[in-house]
């Protein structure tokens, strides 16, 4: 398990401590819980005390954010604390969709509405989208709460997934960097990420996890190591195309009849032709990644910027898996020797926004089909609370923690790790953390 945080009795953050000390603090009554998510207890009685450099790091993705907390003790680097931040991006990008097509669905019927003005409004200079933006605010506010809870000396922000300028000079860290360990992380991490780690001969239909980079032009023909000239694909592809040229396995594969087979006869014409997936996604999260590594400067904090090749060297080198979070405790230099327990289990976060300003429901064509919002609170109780419920008796008999949406009769809905449970009654919720815009597991 992960580390507790733990406040002074002037809730200045101390260093976070075992699970099984924070239960024994609470038990004695020298402690009280001071917040569920994520949990920190707060001391009654100690003021002040020794702290350890604690860096916070983050990973910035597209749909998940990897938060981790690294102790530097005596005995080397340690993670002792790991989150995984989901996004709502997604959610923001359709609920805007919708609300301009019901908008446009208005002007179009000649109504009341006032005229489309979208022609007259210029973006300011730094604009993002707002499903972008999000993603910034959500990196910034959890920046923010592990700053506040523990006693964070330094930030490390992964702000690009592959280092450019290496790419284009390699001499630019010395020779020693271009010809050392690292050699060739920065493009192969960037051919990964433009193919989306997918295989560009069979798009998986081989079934072979394990990726490599290959030369579409052989070397052994001429080709080169130029990034246009490298593409994503599986072992089993790279092996069976060995040192021919795409031409001429090409006709090779049409001779067969296999599913395996088929499939690179439809794709290979495609890496022929120089298509790649398209950029968009990779452009916008590496657009969030440069607005939050600006956005944690303003915590005054010492903050360093790292790439995801440089990420992926360490994390690969120490034989860690794949996990947002663990990406975020391998980040940066001091990334490259860390300890990750086996036992650590990182908190799920999940964005959920605080509400919608929409008044009611529509119709697909645009008209009231529910009445007008009521008031916020039932009960005692708002929608995005973390409640935990105990039903003793009926058909929903049990125990359930988890997000509540409420409801005017009293009755409400728990979304839990396991799904949503309705009708709960509110005589059996008992409230653990108010709503702050996330869900937690």
């Amino acid at each position: 398990m992960h580390r507790t945080l733990v406040l002074d009795n002037n809730k200045q953050p101390l260093m976070p401590c075992h699970p099984a000390r924070a239960r024994a603090l609470l038990k004695n009554g020298k402690a009280a819980v001071f917040r569920a998510f994520p949990f920190t207890i707060i001391l009654l009685e100690r003021v002040g005390g020794e702290v350890q450099p604690l860096e916070a790091k983050l990973d910035p993705g597209s749909n998940t954010t990897g938060l981790a907390l690294n102790l530097h003790g005596k005995h080397g680097i340690k993670a002792v604390w790991a989150a995984n931040l989901n996004h709502r991006g997604h959610a923001i990008s359709a609920a805007l969709i919708s609300r301009a097509a019901n908008r446009g669905n208005r002007r179009s019927r000649k109504t009341r509405y006032r005229a489309a003005r979208f022609d007259n409004r210029t973006k300011p200079k730094g604009w993002l989208a707002p499903s972008i933006l999000s993603r910034v605010y959500n990196g910034e506010t959890w920046t923010r709460k592990l700053i506040t809870f523990s006693p964070v000396t330094h930030i490390v922000v992964e702000t690009v997934r592959f280092d450019m300028q290496k790419m284009t000079h390699p001499d630019i860290a010395g020779a020693e960097y271009q010809q050392g360990e690292r050699a060739g992380f920065e493009l192969r991490e960037y051919v990964l990420f433009r193919d989306r780690h997918t295989c560009q001969y069979c798009h998986g239909a081989a079934n072979d996890p394990v990726l490599n980079v290959d030369h579409k032009h052989p070397r052994s023909r001429g080709g080169s190591n130029s990034v246009k000239n490298l593409i994503t694909s599986c072992v089993t592809c790279n092996q069976h195309k060995d040192a021919h040229s795409l031409e001429d396995w090409l006709a090779l594969n049409k001779q067969h009849k296999s599913k395996l087979a088929q499939a690179r006869v439809q794709h290979i014409p495609t890496v022929m032709a120089g298509k790649f997936m398209s950029m968009r996604d990779a452009a916008a999260v590496n657009a969030a990644r440069y607005r939050l590594g600006a956005a944690v400067k303003q915590f005054g904090l010492p903050v360093t910027f790292t790439s995801g090749g440089q990420t992926k060297f360490n994390r690969t080198q120490q034989g860690y898996g794949k996990e947002h979070w663990v990406d975020a405790a391998c980040a940066g230099d001091s990334g490259a020797k860390v300890f990750i327990g086996k036992k650590i289990k990182p908190l799920t976060i999940s964005a959920k926004g605080h509400g919608s300003r929409q008044m009611c429901r529509v119709d697909k064509y645009g008209f009231p089909r529910t009445a007008a919002k009521q008031q916020s609170t039932v009960k005692g109780f708002k929608t995005g609370d973390m409640v935990a419920a105990t039903v003793p008796s009926g058909v929903k008999t049990g125990s359930y923690v988890g997000r509540v949406a409420v409801r005017a009769s009293g009755f409400f809905n728990i979304t839990t790790q396991g799904g949503t449970v309705q009708g709960i009654s509110h005589k059996h919720c008992r409230l653990i953390h108010s709503g702050d815009g996330f869900q937690y597991n």
